[in-house]
């Protein structure tokens, strides 16, 4: 009885990962860890080995900028202007921005406010030197809605790799579409809007109403 009790311990411990953690003891830097904490379970050499990398001059300047907005801006200053903050403390002279075309005027007004806090902008659209969509493999019964016209993200990270810009910004590319950018993009990449075309791009209000208005997506896979 004993092991099989044992046995189902370890079940109960297998895949829980930071989400399944009601302690937080990595915020407090208490050492109140579960038994399947990742901090807990990290050696001596792990640690020292991240450490480390932020002794690179690149990850040292980016870390510390993060810290400093945070703690000197928290509440007060919006992503935006955070962004802004962000970019001056790294040193970022050129400001690229990766937008969707249907995001075109938002980020028309971005970069007018960035030229305005004084950086130089380039920006790349999700559009430019677009493809067909079937020519890469997509069924045609998939361009029934949106088109055949396909965004090109690839493409986007190349130009802005050409400018050379000392930032990256994402303004509401396509879920993938963003993860293909940032494969490419050299350099460092911030996201200012991230796309969801129900909510009005702010995707984590699906999380803030899952037990009201969303709750569908805890009751079924869908």
């Amino acid at each position: 009885m004993g092991e099989e009790n044992e046995n189902m311990s370890d079940k109960k411990q297998t895949g829980f990962s930071c989400v399944d953690c009601g302690k937080c003891g990595c915020k407090k830097h208490n050492g109140d860890y579960p038994e399947f904490c990742a901090t807990a379970a990290l050696t001596e050499e792990e640690l020292q080995e991240i450490a480390h990398l932020y002794e690179n001059r690149v990850n040292k300047k980016v870390a510390i900028a993060s810290a400093e907005v945070e703690g000197e801006f928290y509440g007060r200053y919006t992503r935006v202007e955070e962004t802004i903050e962000f970019a001056r403390r790294i040193g970022a002279k050129k400001l690229g921005i990766a937008t969707c075309i249907g995001l075109l005027e938002e980020s028309r007004i971005l970069a007018k406010i960035l030229r305005l806090n004084g950086f130089e902008v380039y920006s790349a659209a999700c559009k430019t030197g677009s493809m067909l969509k079937t020519d890469i493999g997509v069924k045609p019964e998939y361009t029934c809605v949106t088109g055949n016209v396909m965004c090109n993200p690839i493409l986007q990270a190349k130009l802005l790799n050409k400018e050379k810009v000392d930032l990256n910004i994402i303004m509401g590319l396509c879920c993938g579409h963003d993860s293909l950018f940032i494969k490419y993009a050299k350099g460092l990449t911030t996201t200012l809007v991230v796309k969801d075309r129900v909510l009005g791009n702010n995707p984590v209000q699906a999380l803030y109403q899952a037990r009201a208005y969303y709750k569908r997506l805890l009751e079924k896979p869908i």
